[in-house]
């Protein structure tokens, strides 16, 4: 059944005739939900959240590559993080950006990710649903715009061996009424205790809902050391080798305080990715899980020792490692 609230003119078609995009929600024949609609398992945990008092609002990062084109990992530019050299890669981008306002789609920032040719467009925080739609627009529009100017671009996690891989950092926070939950002025780094519960939901089920967050096989060539990807359950506010960061405060921004998940993919579902985060927060709420220390030490040179003194577990490193981690997760 379409969703009449999600139509949208596509920009990068003819407009005589117009084509247009709409979302579906899946149902039976006699009218029921069908259980295995991506969209329906996120509205089912936006349902728990609400029954809780709480709106779940988050802010991927996307990050993907231009390739000269699909038959081989030829960058299209040689830039490096935050570069700004007007390129044909820096206009593909900008072209990308101006379709999705034109689209309603809004856009937080967009620049030069680390990896000569990659490249991050953030959307702007919003709620849940909207926003797992908006990321399948999104990816859409990057690789339709780039086809049209004669060039592949592939959010694949990791299709070139020696440099970073392309993440989804995950921006997440739950909102009651127009309070953010996860502010405390007088907590560490501003959180509040349900932030912390939150967090240490996350980080309990980690490794189980690692199937979700990097489905592909190819996943799992992202998530190593020493390629600004995590590959350890632990969290800290500066520390980026940590699977959890918390962005740092600012004074008279209260309402973007927020947690940052690192290590989905941008070759996941949306729908099923934000859905799994937000159950296993909310599982940590519910039980008043407590997190353990931050890590503001570098993770990934740590030997292995010290690590298991300090409680550090991995996420799982192939995907059959992952599927018999979720097949044994409660």
């Amino acid at each position: 059944r379409p969703d009449p609230s999600t139509f949208q003119l596509i920009p990068w078609r003819p407009r005589e005739p117009g084509v247009a995009r709409m979302f579906c929600d899946i149902y039976h024949p006699d009218g029921r939900p069908f259980e295995g609609d991506p969209r329906y398992v996120l509205k089912q945990q936006l349902k728990r959240a609400a029954d809780l008092g709480y709106t779940f609002y988050v802010s991927p990062e996307l990050e993907y590559f231009y390739f000269k084109s699909p038959n081989e990992t030829q960058p299209l530019d040689q830039g490096g993080y935050f570069d700004e050299v007007a390129d044909a890669a820096h206009d593909l981008r900008r072209a990308t950006v101006l379709t999705l306002e034109a689209m309603g789609i809004e856009v937080e920032y967009s620049h030069h990710e680390v990896a000569p040719s990659q490249h991050e467009i953030v959307l702007r925080y919003t709620d849940a649903l909207t926003m797992a739609d908006n990321a399948m627009t999104y990816r859409l529009a990057v690789k339709e715009i780039a086809l049209a100017n004669g060039v592949y671009a592939t959010f694949m996690p990791k299709p070139v061996e020696h440099v970073n891989g392309s993440g989804m950092h995950v921006h997440q926070s739950l909102f009651k009424g127009e309070h953010n939950a996860f502010f405390d002025p007088d907590g560490p780094y501003h959180l509040s205790a349900l932030a912390r519960a939150y967090i240490a939901g996350l980080l309990e089920h980690a490794r189980a809902m690692t199937l979700v967050t990097n489905q592909w096989i190819n996943s799992y060539k992202r998530l190593l050391p020493g390629f600004e990807a995590p590959a350890y359950k632990s969290w800290a506010q500066r520390n980026r080798s940590d699977l959890i960061r918390i962005p740092e405060f600012k004074p008279g921004q209260e309402i973007h305080t927020r947690i940052e998940y690192r290590s989905p993919d941008p070759a996941c579902n949306p729908y099923l990715a934000f859905a799994v985060m937000l159950a296993a927060g909310l599982d940590g709420i519910e039980n008043e899980r407590q997190p353990p220390d931050p890590v503001e030490l570098n993770v990934y040179e740590m030997d292995e020792a010290e690590r298991s003194i300090r409680g550090i577990d991995t996420l799982p490193g192939s995907l059959i490692e992952a599927i018999e981690e979720a097949e044994t997760s409660a």
